[in-house]
């Protein structure tokens, strides 16, 4: 039978991906304030943002009027200090036990902020993924390849089918798949393999946590063919996976590297980053392969932590609800 669950890959992806997950998330890196996280029912604030950073650049203190501060100010200014309601024009007479408070505060906030995105990390699995279909039309080909990479890594972190799609594929100069490929009796058809890729994603995701699927123009291509084939099936994507589209990452990387930006797909990612190919080129899990690494090195060069893998995330009704506006 064709489809398999892989061992770990040859080129020990999940070994770089965890190292460097781990190593990201040790700066504390983040990207200012968050939109409603879906994983964390909390507006986190980045560390070189929030209230307690800005308490620490706006504080004067006036030492020789100390003593004339009375109680009741004593009090405003540690409602302010509370509220957040300090600003860059706030000028006032603090005395050092306010200061000391105030410092405690400041360092209470950072960890509290480093704690809620290790937290965050640990509860989000991060799959790489990619399809070859019968062609370009969302809604009327095909998908008839599908991989995945668990960037966590370890057993089984990989899955890899062909999908027989009931049809004639056209394409085969482009990804080298025939229609003999994708009709043998041990190829799966898409309503026999959700199911399967259904546990496939359940026993990588962590307890109580999201995952995060990772693809190269995912929200105008590979999300939206996921989507018609479950719906085609009548099965409804999960609520708890969201989508990640690098194509917006390397849109962003463009943006703060001007002339020395790389081209945007994942081949010309992949010179720029000097990521040496495996496999064909057009091949699903080839093509994983290399996302893996490039994603490490956009979200390093970009300095973006899990959390901000998270807060720049989408859902499949995201897309559908989108789609009813227009």
């Amino acid at each position: 039978m064709y489809f398999s669950i892989l061992q770990a890959p040859r080129c020990k992806i999940h070994t770089l991906s965890s190292a460097w997950w781990d190593t990201l998330q040790s700066f504390g890196w983040g990207s200012g304030k968050g939109s409603g996280v879906r994983l964390l029912s909390c507006n986190s604030y980045g560390v070189e943002t929030g209230p307690a950073r800005r308490w620490s650049r706006t504080v004067t203190s006036e030492t020789e009027g100390r003593n004339k501060t009375s109680s009741s100010k004593q009090s405003s200014i540690r409602q302010k200090i509370l509220d957040g309601s300090v600003t860059t024009s706030t000028k006032f007479n603090a005395s050092k036990a306010e200061i000391g408070q105030a410092q405690n505060i400041q360092h209470w906030n950072v960890q509290q902020t480093i704690a809620e995105k290790k937290v965050l990390a640990s509860l989000v699995t991060i799959i790489v993924f990619d399809i070859e279909t019968t062609g370009f039309s969302r809604v009327n080909e095909r998908i008839i390849e599908i991989a995945l990479q668990d960037l966590h890594g370890g057993k089984n972190s990989t899955f890899q089918t062909l999908v027989n799609p009931g049809r004639h594929v056209p394409n085969h100069h482009v990804h080298g798949i025939t229609t003999h490929m994708v009709s043998r009796p041990d190829v799966p058809r898409m309503e026999d393999l959700i199911p399967i890729l259904l546990a496939y994603v359940r026993s990588r995701q962590k307890p109580g946590g999201n995952v995060v699927f990772v693809a190269h123009n995912g929200r105008t291509f590979d999300v939206p063919f996921l989507i018609n084939e479950f719906s085609r099936c009548s099965i409804e994507i999960p609520s708890d996976w969201l989508f990640v589209d690098t194509l917006a990452l390397a849109r962003e990387l463009r943006k703060s590297e001007g002339s020395k930006a790389p081209k945007l797909s994942v081949k010309g990612l992949r010179e720029h980053f000097g990521i040496q190919l495996i496999d064909s080129a057009h091949r699903a899990m080839s093509n994983v392969h290399s996302l893996s690494l490039i994603l490490q090195r956009l979200t390093f060069d970009l300095r973006i932590p899990v959390s901000g893998l998270v807060e720049r995330s989408f859902s499949a009704s995201d897309l559908i609800n989108s789609k009813k506006k227009s």
